[in-house]
């Protein structure tokens, strides 16, 4: 009994659009997303506000403290704790200095992940 194979579909379009020569403003990026996607620029807009507000709500205090754009980048929040002033050394010159000390903080990190990192390559 000879079984049936299934049709072959046709592979993706390997082509990638062309790099992009100088960096763009808010405004261009906006204009961009919205030619290409077919919407209005205030609703591309409006979809980065709401963004930016969703990242806002992930990482700031009492909130999940990350945030996944899936596949391209992940925020974190991170504690930084207290330093207490201290004697050291200055590299260059080997001389006595006193490096002060630092108040508890927090600070962004931005992780790169999978798809970003591949499409640097």
């Amino acid at each position: 009994m000879a079984s049936k194979a299934a049709p072959r579909k046709a592979p993706a379009s390997t082509k990638t659009p062309p790099a992009i020569r100088n960096g763009m403003n808010k405004t261009a990026i906006l204009t961009h997303i919205a030619a290409e996607t077919g919407l209005t620029r205030r609703q591309v807009s409006s979809v980065f506000e709401e963004l930016e507000s969703l990242i806002e709500r992930h990482v700031k205090k009492r909130g999940a403290g990350s945030f996944t754009l899936s596949g391209l980048l992940k925020i974190r929040a991170v504690k930084r704790r207290a330093t207490k002033k201290r004697m050291g050394r200055n590299p260059a010159t080997g001389e006595a200095v006193e490096i002060p000390a630092k108040k508890a903080s927090v600070k962004v990190r931005i992780t790169p992940l999978k798809r970003l990192k591949e499409m640097v390559l």
